[in-house]
């Protein structure tokens, strides 16, 4: 269960990730010691994460894109075993018309095809997938605070 300074720690960090123990400290009332506890904390328990978030685009890829799939079997198993894919960096069981959505980054069109035709649509349970290429990110936000 989060508190009101776990969360104030959040939504400092969702701001600026590398904020140091020192400034994050008094803008949430406790000591450095106190909060550097709290964020390993909320971090060994996977309440946050503190990485590098990149744009796809700028570091070598070209091609961005939601699968979203028809699946038969168990679909956290399923989800699971594409989660795998070094291409794939979000999977989620969906309601709809789809029972599973992931998206993918990939380095060319070629890369994409390869990776749908001949990966995700032999994968065991797949029974379709259509694929949403992204032509252009309009937002893309870490920032949501907590509740």
């Amino acid at each position: 269960m989060l508190d009101d300074l776990d969360k104030s720690i959040i939504r400092a960090l969702q701001h600026d990730g590398r904020k140091s123990y020192a400034k994050l400290a008094p803008e949430v009332g406790l000591s450095q010691a106190a909060v550097r506890q709290r964020v390993q904390r909320l971090t060994e328990s996977g309440v946050i994460q503190v990485v590098a978030v990149t744009d796809p685009l700028s570091v070598g890829f070209t091609i961005q894109a939601m699968v979203g799939i028809n699946a038969d079997g168990d679909l956290r198993s399923i989800g699971a075993e594409l989660g795998k894919l070094a291409e794939i960096d979000y999977v989620v069981v969906a309601s709809g018309r789809y029972d599973l959505l992931v998206e993918v980054v990939c380095e060319n069109s070629k890369d994409l095809f390869d990776l749908v035709n001949d990966v995700i649509r032999s994968t065991p349970g797949v029974r379709s997938a259509e694929v949403f290429t992204y032509l252009d990110l309009v937002k893309q936000t870490y920032t949501w605070g907590t509740r």
